[in-house]
């Protein structure tokens, strides 16, 4: 009897008569790809060593997140993706690793070729044909924003990461003129006679969001964010239409979490909370409910981060009250409560986080799909994590390594695995099983490097080191306390 065989590509099953290691359609594809570059699904540009790509403002990176992503067989070779690009292999070598390219035909002509989805891209394509002459091309829509390399806020490779000053004169400048008043007429256009594109500057900050989600490391934000804070604080200095003013309060509002969230993630908690504030002061402004709540919950973190459970409950009560007043097809109110659990339960007031959980439940009853992008992500799919640990901070260490470990099963990115991970081993200390206390934290600090969240994952295996100083007899827990000190030595 003839064995079944099945496609070293695919995995499909091969016919009784194909005597080759592939399916039909995979050998026709591979012979394609002499011609031109293959037809690739959409969630392939979501893969994460792409979105640090693009965030690099690089183009010789996009292309080698390209050449050696998943999708592909086997990584690409230079010389094939050259050829498509009408490029030697030395060429594309030196575009890969050499300075960034800055001619925009050059640009424009290799984002086409490899049918990049325009709104990925940090300049702007000419045309609204798509990206290239199939059908069904995708209308560009990305932004260009001057010419020139972007601004650091994060200076590469520096130890302190964030550089405050120029950060703080941003803030203190956009903060002093959110107050101003919009004028009374209608028009869009400011003193100086420029129009105010706002669709465009709310496209881009939903870009941002986008790419902050999918990025490795948060830090190579920086760039983009700092850019765009200051394109909205010149158009905040210009003379505008009530309605317009809103309008730019409730970006500058959006784009103030975001500054703060990767702030947050850098161990920066102090320029978080100015952050956070503003985008508080912003989204009053612009009488926007639901934004206001998020930015009070963003800003709670902080304070559950640093253990300050009684200080945050109020701030959380304010929050709750005013995503009340928000959208109720939004999930914002059942994301507070998540945070508020999380609050209770730091707090040991078991029932209060039981009720608030259940509260946050209430998610699953929205009606229609939940809204998830930009500021506003919670869908519920994080409330494993969440009961997980509420149930850690409570004592309850069954019950927060059931759901724990349930959470760690779903699709998440790097960022909160190492979070759950974490969790996981203060979890192994509470039951006494120091093999699990080892096993987790060596992923938690291996995930904490390779993302370089020093204050999300990092700021928690500073927690769990306190816990094992105790035992630091133990040479597997002694081995792993040295690991977490080389870790804030090193920054990240």
């Amino acid at each position: 009897m003839t064995s079944v065989r099945y496609c070293q590509s695919c995995g499909s099953r091969l016919a009784h008569d194909n005597h080759a290691l592939r399916c039909t359609p995979c050998q026709k594809r591979l012979r394609g790809l002499a011609q031109a570059p293959p037809l690739v699904p959409s969630h392939f540009w979501a893969a994460p060593p792409l979105a640090e790509a693009f965030a690099s403002w690089h183009i010789g990176q996009v292309i080698r997140a390209y050449r050696h992503h998943w999708f592909h067989e086997r990584p690409l070779s230079q010389e094939l993706v050259a050829s498509w690009l009408g490029l030697t292999q030395a060429q594309l070598s030196r575009i890969e690793h050499g300075a960034a390219v800055k001619d925009l035909d050059k640009l424009v002509a290799w984002a086409r070729i490899l049918s990049v989805p325009p709104h990925l891209l940090w300049f702007k394509l000419p045309t609204d044909q798509g990206l290239t002459g199939r059908p069904g091309g995708i209308a560009p829509t990305a932004i260009s924003y001057g010419e020139g390399d972007p601004v650091q806020l994060l200076p590469a490779g520096d130890g302190d990461l964030v550089d405050r000053r120029d950060l703080l004169r941003v803030l203190s400048v956009a903060g002093a003129l959110l107050a101003m008043p919009g004028s009374d007429g209608t028009s869009t256009t400011s003193r100086t006679g420029a129009s105010c594109d706002l669709a465009e500057h709310e496209q881009f900050n939903e870009h941002l969001w986008e790419v902050f989600a999918l990025a490795r490391s948060k830090r190579l934000m920086y760039p983009l964010v700092h850019e765009q804070l200051g394109q909205l604080t010149k158009e905040l200095e210009r003379s505008h239409s009530a309605a317009t003013h809103k309008r730019l309060c409730t970006l500058a509002g959006d784009l103030f979490q975001l500054a703060g969230e990767i702030c947050f993630d850098s161990n920066h908690y102090t320029d978080a909370a100015q952050c956070y504030s503003l985008a508080a002061s912003a989204s009053k402004e612009a009488s926007s409910y639901d934004l206001w709540a998020c930015a009070l919950a963003r800003h709670a973190f902080i304070g559950l981060y640093e253990q300050r459970f009684a200080e945050v409950v109020p701030m959380l009560d304010a929050a709750s009250r005013l995503a009340a007043n928000g959208d109720s097809q939004l999930s914002t109110r059942y994301w507070v409560s998540a945070v508020q659990a999380e609050a209770y339960a730091g707090l040991g007031d078991g029932d209060a986080c039981m009720r608030t959980l259940d509260a946050a439940q209430g998610v699953r009853n929205l009606a229609g799909t939940v809204t998830k992008s930009g500021w506003l992500r919670f869908d519920g799919s994080r409330l494993a994590e969440e009961r997980g640990t509420c149930y850690m901070n409570l004592s309850r260490p069954e019950s927060a390594h059931a759901a724990l470990t349930e959470a760690l099963e779903l699709n998440i990115s790097l960022r909160r695995q190492g979070s759950i991970n974490s969790d996981l081993a203060m979890v192994g200390l509470q039951r006494r099983d120091l093999d699990q206390v080892v096993y987790y934290g060596g992923k938690a600090i291996a995930l904490a490097k390779q993302t370089g969240s020093a204050g999300y994952v990092g700021r928690k295996l500073g927690g769990l080191k306190a816990q094992l100083t105790p035992l630091v007899s133990e040479p597997q827990l002694s081995s792993l306390s040295y690991q977490i000190d080389q870790l804030a030595l090193a920054k990240i």
